[in-house]
Formats: structure tokens, sequence, C-alpha cells
């Protein structure tokens, strides 16, 4: 018999200093039976990163959403889709392949990675120079330390705030405060 999907929910406020973003959102986040929970945060980081693009890329009209994960391979981790239906972002996090990510330049504008964990390194290494041709993508490492702690952060049902401001991400939750600065390898 094949585990389901743990349901957790997050009324996230977003105050996006650097970029002039300040919005709420009630998110539906999946955890496939196989994610950790640093996974599924670094998700929920990656759509904290790049929501100021809604208004930015798309004047408003877009969606900004998570994608099926690990359950379709196929699928990214976080997009961002215009009014139209075009993939305006594609979002990984973890260390994904060079192959699929350089299928999902040809099928988005902007392709972002978000590495974390102790491997992220070794990934980066063996991987940086296969990368390096790819103009459509950003690569980020997310550090290990401060993704351990939001990975103590995740709970069934979250109230979440995002600070973002000089670069620095600050999540707060009513028991709990991390701040992680993004650092861009590409």
């Amino acid at each position: 018999m094949a585990l389901k999907s743990t349901i957790f929910k997050a009324s996230l406020h977003i105050a996006d200093i650097d970029h002039g973003y300040y919005a709420d959102h009630a998110l539906t986040l999946a955890r496939h039976p196989s994610e950790t929970d640093a996974r599924l945060m670094a998700r929920l980081v990656a759509l904290v990163l790049n929501a100021h693009l809604i208004k930015d890329w798309c004047g408003g009209d877009a969606t900004l959403a998570f994608g099926a994960g690990l359950s379709d391979p196929q699928d990214p981790d976080v997009h961002l889709t215009d009014f139209t239906g075009r993939k305006r972002l594609w979002v990984e996090v973890g260390q994904p392949e060079a192959k699929p990510l350089s299928k999902a330049c040809s099928q988005a504008d902007a392709v972002r990675v978000y590495a974390y964990g102790p491997a992220a390194e070794v990934w980066w290494q063996g991987t940086q120079g296969a990368l390096a041709r790819l103009d459509k993508l950003q690569v980020w490492r997310l550090p290990s330390t401060e993704m351990q702690a939001l990975a103590a952060l995740a709970e069934r049902s979250m109230a979440l705030q995002a600070t973002l401001h000089d670069g620095a991400l600050t999540l707060s939750s009513p028991s709990a405060t991390v701040t992680l600065e993004p650092l861009r390898w590409q």
C-alpha cells in the first residue's frame, strides 16, 4: 500500500522590503512520504524569495504555486505562471541534475535552483561546468545550519511572518525566528 502525502497548511505574511512586495498567502503544501522537513521548508523559502515576481514580472496578474514536487519529477517545485499560461519562473530545490535543468530552461523564462544540505558544495563542484552555459539559470545556496533550524518550524498548521531586507530572509513563527542569507553561486 502506497503512503500518502502529508498536508501542511501555512498562513504566510510576506514583507519584502527589498522589492516593495507585501502580501498574505494561504498555502497548502503536500509533503511526499520521502520528503524531509528541511526540503519542505526549502520549497517554502523559494516561494518567499520569488513572491515579488508576481508584481515585478507580471503586474500582479500571475500565480505563484507549488508544483507536484517529488511526486512528479517533471514538475517544478515552485512555479510562476502568468495569465496566459506561460511559465515565467521554474524553481527547483535540492541538487538537481543538469539535463532536467536544461529542459526547464527551454520551458520557462527563468530557472532558479536553491541548493541546501551538507552535500550542496560537492554537488555544485560536480555540476558547475555543465550549468554555466544555461543563461536563464540562477543557482543559490541556502545555508545548512539555518535550513535545519527552519525544518524545526515545520508544523501541520503554520502561521509564519517572512521579512526580506538587505538580502536576508527572516522567517518567524510564534515559537522561533530564523534568519538566513542565500548565497548566489550563478
